[in-house]
């Protein structure tokens, strides 16, 4: 590090924002482990704040002690590591350290100050709480999950999880809402003021992401001339890989492959994959699933391009990341009724929703799009031209935008 890194903020516009991201680094390859659509996020959404002058300090947990402590992801972008903690600590075990790595953060700050906060996730809220109030700063919060959302899908969260949203929810200068359905959830069941929520899109890079052809797709990946189902994210119950399965044994295509590009998430994570390896073996699914280890962001669109339908049947999605990525690509959406999926794709434009996560409701609808390739292709295309209107371009300039203006106001406090 040179000397000029750690001179003071100047007066003026938003010079650097300090990212808070403590349990996932965008250094980590998405789609394993804790790692998916958060990283991705705070990567380009950081890049493009960067590139229109604005730089962001990442900071994250250290979980490699190779890892050097400042990696320069790229001009203006640095992933800083805070040690806290085993480097092996399950998601389910962050709360306990979360002190210490907030204090480690703040260390940190008082040699490269930052004008504002930006947290992701409510482990990184929770920080950031007690560093807007140490530092005397603005902070911005974007949840990508809620704790009350999961429980009302199914699945179990801390009530100390739900606590701390609501904490931070009530001191936050801005929370970041992926879109209307996610916005309408932070004030129905959070109470958050409506002028507190910003509407912060998130993008898809169309220099990757963009339409190809079906074939030479395939042939780069081995894949053969049969129809294919797409299935990208993480192996845990919570993203519905067990539903997509299900899909394929009631569709009437017997050709239809299922590939599954992912790898095991969090403790739960080797049950849930022998687990859905035994419902395969069940319905005679062996030869016609096919799982790929986590891609890269530039192998990914080959695998979006190569396949007929997407399927996201995810128990709930502030956004689904995926089905932007998938339509920007050509590709059909299959999704769940539910959460920022609502927002993503459009019911019989660029896809599909279907109301219940029922097998039998997901194969239905693979089965129109793979009976109906006019109506497949149409659906590409117009999921392709919607896509490119969602730019992380157009989400840095937002995210600036906002950060201008709670510097120069009042911030929020405790009551």
């Amino acid at each position: 590090m040179t000397e000029a890194e750690f001179l003071p903020m100047s007066d003026g516009p938003i010079r650097r924002i300090g990212v808070l991201s403590m349990h996932t680094s965008p250094l980590d390859q998405p789609g394993a482990g804790d790692s998916g659509g958060l990283n991705v996020y705070v990567r380009e959404l950081a890049a493009s704040m960067a590139d229109k002058g604005t730089e962001c300090d990442i900071y994250v947990r250290r979980t490699n002690p190779d890892v050097p402590e400042m990696v320069e992801l790229e001009t203006g972008v640095n992933v800083i590591q805070i040690e806290a903690g085993p480097y092996g600590l399950e998601k389910a075990d962050l709360p306990a350290v979360v002190d210490i790595w907030t204090q480690g953060v703040a260390a940190y700050l008082g040699r490269r100050p930052v004008d504002a906060f930006h947290a992701h996730y409510w482990l990184s809220a929770v920080a950031g709480h007690h560093l807007k109030h140490e530092f005397d700063l603005p902070l911005a919060v974007t949840f990508h999950t809620l704790g009350r959302i999961k429980s009302i899908a199914g699945d179990s969260e801390p009530e100390g999880r739900i606590r701390a949203e609501e904490l931070v929810i009530g001191c936050a200068d801005a929370v970041f809402a992926s879109g209307s359905v996610e916005a309408d959830q932070l004030t129905s069941l959070y109470g958050i003021p409506r002028n507190r929520i910003e509407i912060l899109t998130p993008g898809v890079d169309s220099k990757i992401f963009n339409p190809n052809a079906l074939s030479s797709a395939r042939t780069a990946i081995g894949l053969g001339d049969y129809p294919v189902l797409l299935f990208v994210g993480r192996i845990q119950a919570l993203k519905g890989l067990d539903v997509a399965i299900g899909a394929l044994a009631l569709s009437n295509s017997r050709e239809a492959r299922l590939v599954v590009v992912g790898g095991l998430s969090g403790d739960e994570g080797p049950k849930t994959y022998k687990d859905l390896k035994q419902r395969i073996k069940n319905n005679g699914l062996d030869d016609r699933v096919i799982f790929v280890e986590p891609q890269t962001h530039q192998a990914l669109s080959t695998y979006y391009r190569a396949a007929d339908v997407c399927l996201v049947p995810s128990r709930s999605e502030s956004f689904g990341l995926v089905a932007l990525e998938a339509a920007a690509c050509g590709t059909a959406v299959v999704a769940s009724n539910v959460g920022g999926l609502r927002d993503n794709v459009t019911d019989g434009v660029t896809g599909i929703l279907v109301n219940e996560r029922d097998p039998g409701r997901f194969a239905a609808a693979v089965d129109q799009l793979l009976d109906d390739p006019e109506m497949r292709s149409e659906m590409g295309r117009q999921g392709a031209l919607r896509a490119s209107l969602n730019s992380w371009d157009l989400g840095a300039a937002n995210a600036i935008e906002v950060f201008s203006r709670l510097t120069s106001k009042e911030l929020v406090f405790c009551g």
